[in-house]
């Protein structure tokens, strides 16, 4: 059996499509009076050819015609507004993968753990990437799948409080004056609401736990008519039934009138999602296909039931409790969705299992330099984060153009093939002795410099 049946041609004209969706964004890189479009090219170029960790010293080495000061000018000063730039690749993204209806549209968060207390944003805070407390910064990101094809869409950096109300620190780094401190629900919320407007089809919104139990997010999406599905932790509360409340009457003729509802005395005590199942029939439980991966098909044992989740000590609008139970592994899931009562469980299946491809899509993002810079300021980090988004775009564009023929392509391969076939800098002997004197007297320098900041003039 022929696995791979694209042309060789076709793949050498990968070099004609980048440079093709480069013009097509060249407009994002000029003004009346700088044009850095071709530093745009170069850092892309850098991100898709370099195996492994990457940074700007590597891409200038690596790219033709490249240096290391004019790319660090490029993402760290050049004013270009990176919005626009965002608009465009959703609107692209749209075009590639888009569908309304098995479409969807994940908020997620990558940690990039830092040293120092100088980089933007950076404070001990949980780091994911790490497991445990620790000096990072947070980005917040929205992705959008299709089914196995994904990619990110849209970025924010989390701004801690203490970093909102420290104002040396914000002008250092150079945050704009009219920032406030927002939660990471509501960068995610933002996310959200800029791709609608932005006219991104999605069937649904999917979350981990972290957003999935943060119930003014959760409102939101529902009160703007649109469906979510998110995680939630296994000690979450819920009643398989409607309890009654009410507002209790005034025993007596003393103290304030009652206002606030309470429950009715004698309804039955909500239920943390892990001890649902013990009151559930065998019987509703259902064998479900969720996804092929690389091995197998991926089956789960789920059940669907509509309950009432717990909001301040009452019943919450009426939703779906999915608890799932994937084959081969131990650990039970459990998830809140606004999805319609008549939703079929092979429906709510096919939302449940999405999140897996957002953190796909974090991986994909890792390998073509997400996590891999060297910047302190905000506009340097929001420059490298939507350049690794048009990285990304072009390797969906390439993935979506060849996988017909060639139909168990992965990101992963499409990345390989263009470390292979995009133009590099031929080193000569004479660059590599360049190249090391540069080294030796940047070295020189930090000592000198480290010297004087440890001995002071007395």
């Amino acid at each position: 059996m022929q696995f791979v049946q694209i042309k060789p041609l076709k793949i050498k004209k990968s070099t004609n499509k980048l440079r093709k969706l480069h013009g097509k964004y060249i407009p994002h890189f000029k003004n009346k009076t700088r044009n850095v479009s071709k530093q745009a090219l170069k850092y892309l170029n850098g991100q898709l050819v370099i195996e492994g960790k990457g940074n700007m010293t590597k891409y200038a080495k690596n790219v033709p015609d490249c240096d290391n000061q004019s790319l660090q000018h490029f993402i760290s000063n050049s004013p270009w507004d990176e919005r626009p730039v965002i608009l465009d690749i959703q609107r692209d993204v749209t075009k590639l993968i888009g569908d309304e209806k098995n479409g969807a549209m994940h908020i997620d968060e990558c940690s990039f753990p830092k040293e120092g207390k100088n980089s933007v944003g950076v404070k001990r805070q949980y780091c994911g990437r790490l497991g445990k407390v620790e000096n990072c910064q947070v980005g917040v990101f929205l992705g959008y799948t299709n089914k196995c094809f994904r990619t990110l869409i849209d970025e924010q950096l989390y701004l801690p409080k203490d970093w909102i109300e420290d104002k040396k620190r914000r002008e250092k780094c150079g945050v704009p004056t009219e920032m406030e401190f927002k939660t990471k629900a509501e960068l995610g919320w933002e996310m959200i609401k800029n791709a609608k407007e932005n006219k991104v089809p999605f069937g649904w919104i999917g979350m981990d736990s972290f957003y999935g139990r943060q119930p003014d997010l959760l409102d939101k999406i529902d009160n703007d008519y649109m469906t979510y599905i998110a995680d939630i932790p296994c000690d979450t509360h819920v009643w398989l039934t409607l309890p009654k409340t009410e507002v209790p009457k005034r025993k007596g003729r003393r103290g304030p009138i009652p206002k606030k509802e309470k429950l009715v005395d004698g309804e039955p005590t909500s239920l943390e999602v892990k001890k649902v199942d013990k009151h559930l029939e065998k019987s509703r439980w259902k064998r479900v296909f969720l996804r092929d991966t690389e091995r197998k098909e991926l089956w789960s044992k789920m059940v669907a039931l509509r309950v009432c989740p717990v909001r301040d000590g009452l019943p919450g609008k009426e939703v779906w409790l999915v608890i799932r139970k994937d084959e081969g592994e131990k650990r039970t899931k459990y998830q809140l969705s606004n999805a319609p009562p008549n939703t079929s469980i092979k429906r709510l299946a096919q939302m449940s299992c999405s999140r897996y491809w957002i953190e796909r899509a974090l991986e994909d993002a890792k390998g073509v330099g997400l996590a891999d810079y060297q910047l302190r300021g905000w506009r340097g980090w929001h420059h490298h984060m939507v350049m690794t988004m048009l990285a990304m775009l072009f390797l969906l564009m390439c993935l979506v153009d060849w996988v017909d023929k060639a139909p168990i392509l992965t990101l992963q391969d499409v990345k390989e093939i263009l470390e292979v076939i995009l133009p590099r800098e031929e080193i000569t002997a004479q660059d590599i002795i360049k190249l090391i004197e540069n080294k030796h007297k940047a070295r020189y320098s930090a000592r000198k410099s480290h010297h004087k900041r440890s001995n002071p003039p007395i």
